[in-house]
């Protein structure tokens, strides 16, 4: 129905005209109580005989009399025609058929030489080979027991004759290095050469660093005595109705003149009718794709066969 606004409700959604249904005409009937082929119902129906059941008669079966396969054709024997075909191929043969050897022979037990081609090997005989008699060595040499003691402090055990004792002084070679290093020394003219290169630490010394004492603590000033407390400003003044509480006093009233706004006038066309602009773009409600495919699915048009979907 037109509103207020002089807009119909068809208006608002957006559509030209009504939009028309699947049904035409037809009443609504539930998919549960319709039944699944409404023309088996309906008229006069095909009625046969019914199933028979397969005896040994030929009842059971759609033909009067039992129709064989192979009937009317030429027997042949198959053992017949192999031996028909073995013959023929023996005719092309040349010589007389090849004759495989016998297969290898396994001995018959561990040691044995049986099915081997020449037999026992007489390098591998368990017969003791001819051995030269034993013949006993002589005696050793027969000499002086060796003598006792260890060499050091016994005379007379080595085989000559012992070293003759020389005399020589016990720190001969401390006694001519210290003489040559006098006679180093005296040849000096001053000390040792030495260079700027002595190694030192990665980082340079701490330059603050100062190994004397700490002087003494200097004494603080006392502290002067608080003669007059703090005490903080009064607090801000809350506007009551006046400015009061402001840092200027009220600003002067100017006198303005009450003048009303004139209402701006309606625009119309030739005809003395309301000018309404162009509405935007309405939206429209729209219904999920899967709902419409669920009841499109099953309808007039293929109720006897589920199985097609129509779309």
């Amino acid at each position: 129905m037109p509103s207020e606004t002089g807009k119909s409700d068809m208006e608002r959604i957006g559509l030209f005209s009504e939009m028309e249904y699947i049904s035409i005409g037809d009443k609504y009937v539930s998919p549960f109580n319709r039944p699944f082929n409404e023309a088996a119902s309906k008229n006069k129906q095909m009625l046969p005989g019914g199933n028979k059941e397969k005896a040994a008669t030929q009842a059971g079966y759609f033909d009067p009399v039992y129709a064989r396969i192979f009937e009317g054709e030429s027997y042949l024997n198959p053992v017949q025609l192999r031996r028909r075909y073995r013959m023929a191929e023996s005719k092309k043969n040349l010589s007389k058929p090849f004759l495989p050897s016998n297969g290898e022979k396994y001995p018959c037990g561990i040691g044995t030489y049986y099915g081997t081609i020449g037999g026992p090997c007489a390098y591998f005989s368990a017969q003791a080979k001819d051995k030269v008699p034993y013949v006993a060595p002589g005696k050793n040499l027969y000499t002086n027991p060796g003598k006792k003691g260890t060499g050091y402090g016994y005379a007379n055990l080595t085989i000559g004759k012992p070293y003759p004792h020389s005399v020589e002084l016990y720190d001969t070679g401390r006694i001519n290095f210290k003489k040559m290093s006098e006679e180093h020394h005296r040849l000096m003219k001053g000390g040792a050469f030495k260079l700027n290169l002595y190694p030192r630490e990665y980082f340079d010394v701490n330059p603050y660093h100062d190994d004397k004492p700490l002087p003494p603590p200097k004494k603080q000033p006392p502290p002067a005595p608080v003669t007059h407390p703090f005490k903080p400003t009064s607090p801000a003044k809350k506007p009551g109705g006046m400015k009061a509480g402001t840092f200027d006093p009220y600003p002067t009233h100017s006198v303005d003149p009450y003048i009303v706004k004139q209402a701006k006038p309606v625009t119309t066309n030739k005809q003395g009718r309301v000018f309404h602009p162009s509405p935007g773009p309405k939206s429209r409600p729209v219904r999920s794709i899967m709902s419409l495919n669920v009841e499109k699915s099953l309808n007039a048009t293929n109720y006897t066969n589920p199985q097609v979907m129509s779309y």
